[in-house]
Formats: structure tokens, sequence, C-alpha cells
């Protein structure tokens, strides 16, 4: 890379679609209310996205062990396995401060992802390395001689070039992982920061699971990795996680929609079970609870929560007695 490097990759028709149909997504997403602060609902794809990328590593827990340990739980499972989960959820847990543009936070990240794991972490690699498929050499890192330089004109292009955050992202996954600066954790930490790149733009990324898609399509994914280094160029690279950011932005959409209808239905049936509950009562306030239930075609518990409701919103009053009293109705 030179002082004006620029990453091979092309513009095309279907990046500048799927940027487009993305920034719908996420128009869409955010405003829903469901899309408030929700610990629960943050946490349990924070565990999912932990899972999928550690599990893309060959990490063996299970999506329920993992969610075990980070819940403090005591596991059977390789000592190695239960600390990189625990490193995993550290890291993502601290990255939404860190700053995406800042080599310094990278080596930061790694040292807390690859804590007690590697002798190296925190730091750039000392030796070379490779990506094997059994025995077979699929991809030779940068020497480790070129890799400080390297990195640091890569952060300068992330930060100064023009293009969408999006394709920024993707684009610096693929430089990161074809110069493999790490001696180890090379494919996590460049899916962490692709995350991190994201939530810069918009901060629905730091929850949402895009590393459960690809784990999903790990064949796929190793595939088209291996297939931009033959032709030099991240193009097919960029539009295969472009496509794995809007299938994961789609699943939340449609699932939000789902829910709304649901909600919306639900919310209807107590509107007119509160009203016609009302219309009964005016026409005898004296109607006890199991009478209401039977006309309106609910429980007799339905039919107490309704009035105690109407009650506190001071919509029906209660003269008298449980037993000689009589509902009478104000709205």
């Amino acid at each position: 890379m030179g002082e004006s490097y620029k990453p091979p990759f092309t513009m095309n028709e279907e990046i500048t679609n799927l940027i487009i149909e993305i920034g719908e997504y996420v128009g869409t997403i955010t405003t829903y209310d469901a899309m408030r602060p929700n610990p629960i609902l943050r946490k349990e794809n924070r565990i999912k996205t932990i899972h999928s990328s550690l599990a893309i590593e060959q990490n063996t827990l299970t999506l329920e062990q993992v969610t075990d340990v980070i819940n403090g739980k005591r596991i059977l499972g390789p000592p190695q396995d239960i600390r990189e989960v625990k490193n995993a959820y550290e890291a993502y847990e601290r990255v939404s401060a860190l700053n995406p543009y800042s080599m310094k936070n990278l080596l930061l990240a790694h040292k807390i992802m690859m804590g007690g794991l590697v002798k190296e972490a925190g730091s750039f690699r000392s030796g070379n390395v490779g990506v094997y498929a059994g025995t077979e050499l699929i991809h030779a890192g940068t020497p480790a001689k070129y890799v400080p330089d390297l990195m640091n004109q890569l952060f300068t292009w992330l930060k100064q070039s023009k293009y969408h955050l999006l394709v920024k992202s993707c684009v610096f996954h693929y430089e990161f992982e074809f110069i493999h600066p790490f001696a180890d954790g090379n494919g996590r930490m460049g899916r962490l920061w692709q995350s991190l790149i994201l939530q810069k733009w918009k901060e629905v990324f730091a929850w949402i699971p895009v590393e459960t898609l690809v784990y999903e399509n790990q064949n796929e994914y190793y595939k088209v990795l291996q297939r931009a280094d033959n032709a030099g160029d991240s193009t097919e690279f960029v539009e295969f996680m472009l496509g794995m950011i809007c299938n994961a932005l789609k699943e939340i959409s449609e699932a939000h929609s789902r829910t709304n209808v649901v909600t919306n239905v639900g919310i209807n049936v107590v509107k007119n079970n509160e009203e016609k509950i009302k219309a009964l009562l005016r026409q005898d306030g004296n109607m006890s609870a199991n009478s209401l239930a039977i006309s309106v075609g609910v429980t007799e518990r339905q039919v107490q929560r309704i009035l105690a409701k109407l009650k506190t919103e001071g919509k029906i009053i209660r003269h008298g007695a449980n037993k000689n009293g009589y509902w009478e109705v104000i709205a």
C-alpha cells in the first residue's frame, strides 16, 4: 500500500442497491417502539453474536453453554473455549466506547479478546502466518515486518475515504483479513471491528447479530474471501457482507412487523371488550362480573381486570358494596 492507497474494489449497481435497501430497513427499524432500550433483547442478541463469531473459529460451546458462561454459571467444557467466550463478551461490552479509526484502540480490543489465549495479545504478530484448509495453505498473511505500516495506511484510508460507511466497513473487514495482522483472532477481530464501524453510522448495529448470518453461511464466507484473494479485488466480498447485513435487518423488520400486527390486534380486542362491558353496564349497572363474562365471551378474571382498569381510569364508578351495589358508567 502506498500513501495514496485505494483498496481494490469496484462500486457497482448491486452494492448501490444494497446500500439503499439497508438504509430503508434501518430507517424502518429505528421507528419501532420495540427498538427502545431493551436490556434482555440486547443481551440475547449479543450472546448470539458471540456464539456465532466464536463458532466460526471452531469454538465447541453451544448457544446454551455460551449463555450460561456469560451469566456466570459453571459449565463443563474446554477451558480455552470458556475463556474465549468470557473475553469476547468483555470485548463486545466495551467496544462501543472505542474509536474505530484508532489503531491503538484496535490493539486494546485484541488484548481483551485474546488475553490469556495467545502470547502476543494486544500486539501485531512478530512472525509469519497462513490460513490452512487441512494441510493446504489457502492464504498467506502479509510478512510480519510490513504489518504495522500496512495497518496504519488502512486506518488512514478508513478515516479519509468518502465512501459510505457500509462499504468502508466491508472493505476494511476484507483488507484486515488479507493482511492478517495478528498471530490469532483475526477472524473474530475483523467481524468485531466491522460491527464497531457500523455502530458509528447507526447505533442499532450494536445489537444486530450479523455474525449469526455469517455463521450460517460460513462456507460461502470463506469461499468468497478466497475468490476475492484470487481476483485481487474485494468487490464480491463487499456484496456478500452487505447481503448478510441486509438479510439480518430484513429478519428483524419482518419480526417486528408480525409483532406489531399481533400487538395491535390484541389492543383492539381489549378495547372492544372494554366498550362491550361499558355498554352492558349502561343498560344494567347491577350486572355481576360472571354475567358480564358470559355476555362478552371472556373469563370472569378478565372481566375483573377490565373493571379495575376502567375504575382506575375514572370511566366507571362503583356505588355501594360488592353484593348490593351497582356500576355507573362515566365515560
